[in-house]
């Protein structure tokens, strides 16, 4: 659905954007990330026409978007991070005008306002003026005029920035609900946001794509070995936790055991492996011929944002940009 092949954008000496390229499929959620200034920002506006590259090739639903930008701009709905929105104009009546500019008219514009309303959870304050909204109310109107028009691909830049928590948590449902209908392509800072939402994810950092891959495959790597939570209870009676990690420690493969808590007559461990080696079964079969419950056995995975740091160097989400990176008034 989204095409991209050696895509490229200067800015007299800066280098915003570096022979990237990459591809979205259909129906797919695929986060963007990178450290401000990274080249995220310019890339969803050179898809969405707003910017042309300077190299290389990006297309969107088949079409070009530096041969064929109306099409393209005919099948994107487009987010960024502050919606365009008018403050004097009642939402009903915004939604309306988004739709004529996209070219519905008549019964079905006027279904498609009241449809896109309830799907947007809008629908209760239809008639207020959106300049009397709260942040999270206006990422919504947001986003019900990037979907106005039922695009094909959505192109959502920070849709949750600034958002509080409970805001965060709506507009991260209604985002998951628009991907049966939509492919999404999903920039944002907020790494836990990617981890319950996207499929792929797609890291940029000093213009480079430094990662394209699902969120599973990508913790996999990051860990080089394996690693896992057990719970181990004793049969009869309390079992001292330092004599079930000694036994832990013995078992072949195992390059480190982590004591974590002890829950009534139950103990937690995290156990790593040598790279390369796998040991669930040899731990599983240590601990019940010691003579104790396994009550829990599962993988230990590397957050998302231990996976950012090691592949931008260390740089943190929300550094701010080097001046030298914003030109023309464009934070990427």
């Amino acid at each position: 659905m989204i095409t991209v092949q050696g895509l490229t954008k200067r800015y007299a000496h800066t280098l915003a954007v570096d022979h990237i390229s990459f591809e979205v499929q259909k129906g797919q959620i695929v986060g963007f990330l990178g450290p401000n200034g990274a080249g995220k920002t310019t890339t969803m506006r050179i898809l969405t026409c707003f910017l042309p590259p300077s190299e290389g090739t990006a297309t969107v639903a088949g079409f070009d978007v530096l041969d064929q930008p109306m099409e393209v701009k005919k099948r994107i709905g487009y987010l960024p991070e502050t919606p365009p929105l008018y403050p004097e104009m009642e939402i009903g009546e915004y939604l309306t005008f988004v739709g004529k500019l996209k070219g519905m008219s008549g019964a079905s514009l006027a279904s498609r306002v009241e449809e896109v309303e309830e799907r947007c959870a809008i629908a209760d304050v239809r008639n207020k003026l959106i300049g009397k909204l709260s942040k999270g109310y206006r990422q919504r109107v947001g986003l019900a005029q990037a979907i106005i028009h039922n695009p094909e691909v959505l192109i959502l830049d920070e849709p949750t920035a600034g958002l509080d928590p409970k805001q965060i948590i709506e507009t991260r449902d209604l985002i998951r609900s628009l991907a049966p209908d939509h492919t999404i392509l999903l920039s944002t800072h907020i790494l836990p946001e990617v981890e319950q939402t996207c499929e792929q994810v797609l890291i940029i950092n000093k213009g480079k794509l430094v990662a394209t891959d699902s969120v599973h495959n990508l913790q996999n790597r990051a860990r080089g070995a394996e690693s896992v939570l057990l719970e181990v209870e004793g049969r009869n009676g309390a079992v001292d936790a330092q004599t079930i990690q000694h036994r832990l420690e013995t078992v072949s493969g195992v390059s480190r055991v982590l004591f974590k808590e002890t829950r009534s007559n139950r103990s937690v461990f995290e156990v790593e492996s040598l790279k390369d080696r796998f040991i669930r079964g040899d731990l599983a079969r240590a601990i019940v011929e010691s003579g104790w419950n396994l009550n829990e056995l599962r993988p230990s995975a590397v957050s998302l944002e231990e996976i950012f740091l090691q592949l931008t160097g260390g740089e943190k989400a929300d550094e701010p940009a080097p001046a030298e990176a914003v030109v023309q008034g464009e934070n990427q």
